[in-house]
């Protein structure tokens, strides 16, 4: 009886401590063919209504988020980076980095309402809950531009001095950004269109997606190879942890405290708490090279990524990117 007791006790002791050490078990469970020509940059996904939207050079693809189903397109957007997403106001908000424009859409009907001229090279692109406004990361004014989402109008400018690259909103009165050629990370005051704070990433380089983590008030940095988490109040950096080469897009997952990092080599980092600032990563998936910008569905949990397949190396180029292979544009959902 005793050795049954102890051995109970044993076996509790295992099964307690194994999701600290386990696998949450990510990998590719589907994978949906788009084809199509020219490249691709930021998605986001509207959970409730299940579209998922994907910028495709000069139109935004839009496809059903369950079956992969095209079900539309946003278009006359000239060199789009980003999409931003006011739900309760209808609308939808596109980035076209070769116009300076913004593109202003209904989310229903998907036709454009209206452009807005805004500063130049628009790049990320951000709705902030807490001031009903949209922000674009003007990546060759080095400002941000806000639009009033509800009139589809400008209401100022936040000089940056720096290129802005992925912002997120603490839905709080504060808004974060990125800045990749300074290897920092600041804080704006939405409302008064301010820089509140500048805090350096040591030893981040070249800084580009941003996550956050509101309820512990955590920030994620996609960095050169490492993934650089911060406090939001402070500033300080509480931790780093290594991810792949080429990240281009972070996420944070509220119900799982699981972070994302999708790297261009091919590599999904998750990165899981083990309590306190203490953070490891949990699992690294093979995707497919290319695969750097992704989307997390918030109410199934799975992640989107998007690439194709490459060509030869091109003649060197100031942009420098391989030719993408005709057709060949896909979509990789993660899951469990």
């Amino acid at each position: 009886m005793k050795c049954s007791v102890f051995a109970l006790l044993v076996s509790l002791m295992l099964t307690s401590a194994a999701p600290a050490t386990s696998r949450p078990g990510y990998h590719i469970i589907k994978t949906w063919k788009l084809g199509g020509e020219g490249g691709w940059d930021y998605l986001i996904i509207d959970p409730d209504a299940r579209r998922l939207y994907i910028s495709r050079a000069v139109k935004v693809m839009v496809i059903d988020a369950d079956s992969g189903r095209l079900v539309g397109a946003i278009s006359d957007t000239p060199g789009v980076h980003g999409i931003a997403l006011a739900p309760e106001m209808g609308k939808g908000f596109v980035s076209n980095g070769r116009e300076n424009t913004v593109s202003v859409f209904d989310l229903k009907t998907l036709n454009t309402i209206q452009k807005i001229k805004v500063g130049d090279g628009p790049d990320a692109i951000l709705y902030d809950p807490a001031t009903k406004r949209v922000f674009t990361f003007n990546a060759r004014s080095q400002d941000a531009t806000a639009i009033d989402a509800d009139k589809a109008s400008v209401v100022g400018t936040i000089p940056l001095g720096s290129k802005p690259e992925f912002a997120q909103s603490d839905a709080m009165g504060t808004i974060f950004v990125n800045m990749e050629d300074k290897n920092s990370l600041y804080a704006l005051d939405p409302t008064k269109l301010t820089v509140k704070s500048r805090w350096a990433l040591p030893g981040c380089e070249s800084p580009t997606g941003l996550a956050i983590d509101r309820a512990h008030r955590r920030l994620f940095s996609g960095c050169d190879k490492i993934m650089a988490i911060t406090d939001a109040d402070s500033g300080q950096e509480v931790a780093n942890v290594p991810v792949g080469d080429g990240v281009d897009a972070t996420s944070y997952d509220d119900e799982t405290g699981l972070a994302f990092a999708s790297a261009g080599e091919g590599k999904l980092t998750v990165v899981q708490s083990e309590g306190g600032d203490h953070y490891r990563v949990a699992e690294e998936v093979d995707t497919q090279r290319g695969a750097r910008t992704m989307a997390l569905d918030r109410k199934t949990h799975n992640l989107y990524l998007v690439t194709a397949r490459f060509g030869p190396p091109p003649a060197p180029t100031a942009q420098n990117r391989p030719s993408i292979l005709p057709d060949s544009f896909v979509v990789l959902v993660v899951g469990k």
